[in-house]
Order: C-alpha cells, then structure tokens, then sequence
C-alpha cells in the first residue's frame, strides 16, 4: 500500500517528497522453488537454502509447502526467511518428496499475511500448493467473473486467481499438467508457476517469458526448479536448462516431461531490469550471465557517456558490476568508494525526522581517501524520484569529491509496469517531469547520463531483442489493465463494503 505522503491529496505534479523522506524504490517482486525427490527426503531444508538464495527477490514474506505422499504440511508468514523459519519449525515440516517455496514481495494485493504464499487449495480432486512470481493483466476481469460464480477469495493477490483458474480446469480436465494448460489459455501477463499437485511437481512459464525460471538436478536424481539459477547453487544442483517461454515441465515418478503447446505464440519479452537490478550477479538467466550483462552496461554507458574523470565507483551493490564496466571501457581508474553496513535489516526504522535524515549515512558512508579531492563517476542502477540519489550524492560531496557525473545503467522510467515490477504510477517518476538537465540539477551532480533505450537491449548476448522494455517507453507486449495499481483488489473490496453500507 501506499505511504502517506504518495497517498497525500493536492500534492503538485513532479513535487519530490520533502527531505529526509524515504524515497520508494523498484523493489524485487518474487522467487519460486521447488523441488521433486524420488524417495522421501529433507526437501523442507532444501527450499529454505534455495529461498535464502532468492532473497532479494523478496523480503516482506516467506513461505514453505511439504507434500509427504499428498499429505501437505506448510508455514508462512510474513518476514525474511529466517525469521520464518527458525530451526525447530522448519524441522516441523517433516520429510516429504515435494517441497515448493516463496519469497514475496507484493505488485498486487498488500503486505499482510492472508497474501502469501505459497498457495494451498483443496478441491474436489485433490489439493495443490501453488507458488507465483510475476502478475496478470487479466487479473480484475477474472476475479470478477469468478466471484460472479460464487467464487469466495481468501487473498487480495492475482496469485489466487491462478490457482482459481486451474482448479476449474482440473475438474475438467484428465490431469493437473492438463489444467494448467487449459488455465494459460485464459490468463494474460506475467507468469513463473511452481505447482506441486499430491504426486506432481509442475513448472510452467508464461508465453512471453517475462520473468525467469530455471531447471536443474541433484546428484541424487531430484529435479528443482528456481527462480533464479544461483538457488540451484546454494543447495548443490547442476543446472540443466531454463524452462521456455510458454513450457510446462511436469515431474513425477515417471520421470520429466515438457509440453510446450503453448511456446512460440507470442514474442520472447523477458524483463529486461532483471539484468540490471533484480537478479543476483552470479545467476544465469536464459543463458546470460548477470554479471557480465551489468558489465555490458556500464561498457556502453562509457561509450554513449564519455566524461573526463579520475575514479569511477559505483552505488553498492547494483551499481558495482557496471561500475567495473565503465572503468574498463573507458581507461578511468575503478575504485570502491562507499562500504555499505550490511547489519541494517528490514526492522531498521527511522521514529524522527532526524533519524530519517541520517539513515542513508548509516546504511552507506564514502572512503574519504578514494574520493577526496577527485573527479568522480558514480553508477547505480536507476533513479526513481531523485530523493535517495541526492542524499548519497550529498555524503560524496561532504567526502570532498570535487566534480560528480552520475551515470544510470538504465533508460529512464517513463511508465508503469503491469508485469511483476513495482511501478504502478508514472506521475511518482521524476523522469516524466523533468528534462535530464533539470533531474542533474534537482540531484546535484555536473552531469548526467542514462543508458539508451537502443543500448539496453543488447546487454545479454542470447536475447537480442527479446526484453521487454515498456517501463522506459519502449511499448507494452501485451494489453493493459484499464485499473493495474497494486491494490486494486483492496480498493474493489472497499467500494463494495461502501456500496453495501449505503
């Protein structure tokens, strides 16, 4: 949900939020795990490793299903991962030959706790324990035409309304993989699927591969499914292959089958900020390294970017690999000019506009020594509405650096996204009223300089052309929602208690 201040009414169009005021970021939207073992096995502590991997992806909740044979047995909360689970209940959960995770962050449906997932359905056919990273544009159209039906929902997520549509299908339907099937003919938008169903694990991504989803093995012969391939590290996997844009993987004792009926019916747009920011450096994504993508970005910004300077350091943590690739491309020295407390959780508050004011000098603090006095080219990732940039551009000054020229491995955000990314109001980005002179300014640095929309697309070599790159203008792949806020489903249930009170 929105804070005060976003909620604020009156505020002018462009108006930056007052100083010391927490700038919203681009948050992370979701992970995925799961895991199929062919004999009863310690899959609870597997999903929990491969979440920890995954958590950057998502820090407002957590979650873990356990299928022992069809019995389910899960916990989720809201929280980090180790919050959810400390050892005693995770060693609650009990063995099982199916396990599938979550870690949340929200782009529909708010951060309370009826809202996480994974998702565990019971039904006439059996149950199903369903995990989701991405979002539909169909969504509202649907919940509606389900909740015309009868249909009574227990969460404010678009998640819910997946496992609504495959349920419906499975009635209908010979098998589960069948469902699903049936259930990708009728959802639109942004879709990675973990689906375990009592003796399957399924995995399914939606036809435009907006998010990813991967696919590997342990030694012991279990098949695992991530978000990202950095989980299939943390416990041990080889990695096998990314699943395709459209394909249903379907795991069971017979082994692994792959439908892809539904690959090739619409154009490959995966998200191209999961290259910039949201993925870990050490993932590879449809067969692209992060790391050497963010590299890439920094190299093209030197080009298209040049600028006489004597260090380039970069906004830790997603702006260091880009960092490194301006200062190779561009001869510039590379040098590490903020330590960043890595100790400050997610419980980190601010009480008083005093504390708020000094929190980016917590979370960060410049090397005098390697900025003092210097030229400075400083990366990050992005600029949302200039109001945390200006305040590390701030501490670099008080450091002594003589000039700043901030460069951005990313296009500027002009729009909103309806896919899995939390940008839902493009009157909040700064970039939709102001020239790039004008944002130089408001921030405080000598220059300025953003990736181009014609550079962004190249950063990974195996998906020329295949990004989706609608939050920088660059078109959007499918139709859009006419109501896509994240909390359209918590609106629509208040304007019918307002319609029911009246």
């Amino acid at each position: 949900m929105l804070n005060k201040y976003e909620s604020r009414p009156g505020r002018l169009k462009g108006e930056t939020p007052p100083a010391g005021f927490p700038e919203r970021h681009i948050h992370e939207e979701c992970g995925v795990f799961g895991v199929y073992s062919p004999a009863a096995a310690d899959v609870a502590s597997l999903a929990y490793y491969a979440l920890y991997a995954l958590q950057h992806r998502g820090q407002e909740s957590a979650g873990i299903v356990v299928n022992d044979d069809g019995l389910f047995t899960s916990y989720r909360d809201v929280g980090l991962v180790s919050e959810v689970f400390p050892a005693q209940r995770l060693a609650s959960l009990g063995t099982g030959n199916i396990a599938v995770g979550h870690v949340r962050y929200g782009t529909t449906g708010s951060d309370n706790k009826r809202n996480v997932q994974p998702i565990v359905v019971n039904h006439y056919k059996g149950r199903m324990a369903l995990a989701h990273n991405g979002n539909l544009t169909n969504s509202l159209e649907l919940r509606s035409e389900l909740e015309s039906r009868g249909s009574i929902f227990q969460t404010t997520t678009d998640s819910e309304v997946i496992a609504y549509i495959i349920v419906q299908e499975r009635l209908r339907t010979p098998s589960i993989e069948a469902a699903v099937s049936a259930a990708m003919d009728r959802i639109v938008g942004a879709y990675s699927l973990v689906i375990s169903s009592p003796s399957k694990l399924i995995a399914a991504r939606d036809p435009n591969g907006f998010r990813p989803l991967c696919m590997g093995r342990l030694k012991d012969g279990s098949v695992v499914f991530a978000s990202e391939s950095c989980a299939l590290d943390a416990i041990g996997a080889r990695f096998e292959r990314d699943v395709l844009p459209g394909e249903i993987v379907v795991v069971d004792k017979n082994g692994v089958k792959s439908d892809t009926s539904h690959c090739g019916k619409a154009p490959k747009k995966l998200c191209v900020f999961e290259f910039i920011y949201f993925a870990r450096p050490d993932s590879v994504i449809d067969g692209s390294s992060v790391h050497i993508a963010r590299q890439r970005a920094g190299a093209f910004l030197a080009l298209e970017h040049p600028v006489q300077a004597d260090i380039v350091i970069g906004v830790p943590d997603s702006g260091l690999d880009a960092a490194l690739g301006y200062a190779r491309q561009s001869g510039i020295p590379y040098g590490m000019g903020f330590i960043k407390n890595k100790y400050i959780g997610r419980t980190f508050i601010s009480p008083t506009q005093a504390m708020r004011e000094n929190e980016v000098n917590i979370k960060l603090n410049p090397i005098r020594s390697v900025v003092e006095g210097k030229r400075v080219v400083l990366i990050d990732d992005s600029i949302v509405r200039g109001t945390t940039c200006r305040r590390t551009i701030d501490l670099l000054r008080k450091a002594g650096a003589r000039e700043i020229h901030m460069r951005v491995s990313a296009p500027p955000f002009v729009a909103a996204c309806y896919y899995g990314t939390d940008i839902d109001d493009p009157n909040k980005l700064i970039a939709n009223h102001h020239t790039v002179e004008e944002i130089a300014k408001i921030i405080g640095v000598d220059s300025l300089g953003y990736l181009s929309l014609n550079d962004v697309v190249k950063l990974a070599d195996n998906t020329p052309g295949g990004f989706c790159t609608a939050c920088f203008g660059g078109g959007y792949p499918t139709a859009i929602p006419k109501d896509g806020g994240k909390d359209r489903f918590e609106c629509k249930i208040s304007e019918r208690t307002k319609e029911q009170h009246a």
